[in-house]
């Protein structure tokens, strides 16, 4: 089985900093700790209210990263010229509502076609490839793949939630939805990536999938670098990972 690489999402390190309107904790510095511990590539998602990353944190990663750049952002005007400044080596699109904590679910595709599939065109044509943050729903995944995607990232947060709250049953129904979304991918000539919820406890199940090539994980890393720092909360997901594939 091919090795499965690791995106490090580091928004919270920006909440932090935010928090206190400082310049410290500074992300760019997370980036690159967790680059040296084994991170394939670093994850920033830049939101419309610019509630943890920033225009400037963007600036930064774009110039100071060895690793790739994958830039998350909504599907407006404002982010897709911004993306199309930078050039970033991948876009992820993700649904964004103000009132949310996090990104709660996954893109409608299958609802919104056309006008994704020219939202997407300029991007493949800067070079930058693009991913949809999308459920397993084979509709979605099949819209996916009709208008161009060369990734589709599968929300994993609904497994994550039924694993913590002790919802055995739905937990396992979910994980295999997630492996026939991810099979259903792989198929249609797509990449396919997952995230959301991601820990030490429940990575295993789903780092097993085999069409699975990239993980992305930020708030739990982040979270477990308060008590162990970031570099061996990066470099023991990174054995969790190898150990589910082998």
């Amino acid at each position: 089985m091919s090795r499965l690489r690791l995106g490090v999402n580091i928004d919270h390190v920006a909440t932090v900093r935010n928090a206190r309107g400082t310049p410290w904790p500074d992300p760019l510095r997370a980036a690159r700790i967790a680059e040296d511990a084994g991170a394939d590539g670093i994850t920033a998602h830049l939101r419309e209210d610019r509630r943890h990353i920033t225009d400037a944190d963007i600036d930064a990663l774009a110039a100071g990263l060895r690793v790739p750049l994958n830039l998350e952002m909504a599907a407006t005007a404002e982010m897709q010229a911004i993306a199309l400044r930078h050039r970033p080596h991948a876009v992820c699109l993700v649904p964004e509502k103000r009132e949310e904590r996090t990104t709660e679910g996954g893109l409608d595709v299958a609802g919104d076609e056309p006008r994704l599939a020219t939202y997407i065109a300029a991007l493949r044509e800067v070079g930058s490839r693009v991913s949809l943050f999308i459920g397993h729903d084979p509709r979605q995944i099949e819209a996916a793949a009709r208008i161009g995607a060369a990734v589709v990232e599968l929300h994993t947060g609904a497994y994550a939630d039924f694993d913590t709250e002790g919802h055995i049953t739905a937990r396992d129904a979910e994980l295999a939805g997630l492996a026939r979304g991810a099979e259903l991918a792989a198929s249609l000539g797509l990449e396919v990536h997952a995230g959301h919820g991601l820990t030490f406890d429940n990575v295993g199940p789903i780092a097993a999938i085999p069409q699975l090539r990239e993980l992305n994980i930020g708030h739990f890393l982040i979270g477990e670098a308060i008590f162990v720092g970031l570099g061996d909360a990066v470099r023991e997901m990174r054995r969790r990972m190898d150990e589910a594939r082998k």
